[in-house]
C-alpha cells in the first residue's frame, strides 16, 4: 500500500467544496485510487455498526444498486460491519474510503483484500501520511471527514452511544440530510436508528427514499 499515493491540499481545485466547507476542513489529504471521484456533487456517506449483521447487509441490498446506477459515490471508513458492506456492494460503481490510519497500515487487517480493490479502482482517503499507524482518537476525525463529504449521512444499525452516532451529530452540526434504515425494537442496534428516525431523520427502506429527497 505504499506506492502510487499522491496528495490534495485544502488549496487545490480538486479539493471538494463540500469538505472545504467544515469549520475544521483538512489541509492535506493523502489519496490513492481515482482522485476524480472528488468531483462528484452527490455523494451518499453509509455508517453502522462494526457489529451489523445481515439486516444491514439485506438492507443495503435492496438501497444501494438504484443509488449507484444514479451516480451517487459511497462514502464509509473501511471499518468492520457496516463500512465494509457499503463499500463491498459499491465496487461496480463509485466508492471512497476514509481511513483512520496512513495508507502503510491497513486497519482492520481483516480488510486488507478490500484495500487492495478499493486503491486499483475507487479511492482511498488519509489525514494521515503513510507511515502513520491508527489511533483511538484518529477516528472521530476521520468521521468529520466522511460527514463532510457527503450531502447526506445513511445510518443502517447503530447503538445509542456508538461513534455512528457521533458521526451523526457531526453531519447535523454541517446541515447534512439524514437518512436511517428502522430495525426491530428488539434489537439494540436498531435503537439509534429507530430514535433518529422519532427525531425527523428519513425513514429509509429504499432507494427512492433518497432519491426523492434528493430530486434526482
Amino acid at each position: 500500500m505504499q506506492s502510487n499515493t499522491s496528495f490534495i491540499t485544502i488549496f487545490d481545485s480538486i479539493y471538494p467544496d463540500h469538505l472545504r466547507e467544515i469549520y475544521d476542513p483538512p489541509v492535506i489529504l493523502y489519496s490513492k485510487g481515482n482522485a476524480e471521484y472528488l468531483s462528484n456533487q452527490k455523494m451518499l456517506a453509509v455508517v453502522g455498526s462494526r457489529k451489523a449483521d445481515q439486516y444491514t447487509e439485506t438492507m443495503l441490498n435492496i438501497i444501494l444498486p438504484d443509488l449507484l446506477a444514479e451516480g451517487i459515490c459511497i462514502v464509509s471508513g473501511l471499518a468492520k460491519g457496516a463500512d465494509s458492506i457499503a463499500h463491498r456492494l459499491a465496487l461496480n460503481g463509485q466508492t471512497i474510503g476514509v481511513t483512520g490510519s496512513g495508507f502503510q497500515h491497513i486497519y482492520p487487517r481483516s480488510n486488507h483484500d478490500l484495500y487492495q480493490q478499493m486503491a486499483a479502482r475507487q479511492l482511498l482517503l488519509s489525514e494521515y501520511p503513510p507511515y502513520i499507524k491508527p489511533q483511538k482518537f484518529h477516528f472521530p476525525m476521520r468521521n468529520r471527514i466522511i460527514a463532510g463529504l457527503s450531502k447526506g449521512l445513511l445510518v443502517t444499525q447503530a447503538a445509542m452511544k456508538s461513534g455512528t452516532m457521533i458521526t451523526v451529530d457531526r453531519a447535523l452540526e454541517e446541515g447534512r440530510d439524514i437518512f436511517s434504515v428502522p430495525g426491530s425494537a428488539l434489537d439494540p442496534l436498531c435503537e439509534g436508528t429507530n430514535s433518529l428516525i422519532s427525531q425527523g431523520a428519513k425513514l429509509t427502506v429504499s432507494a427512492k427514499d433518497i432519491l426523492n429527497e434528493w430530486a434526482f
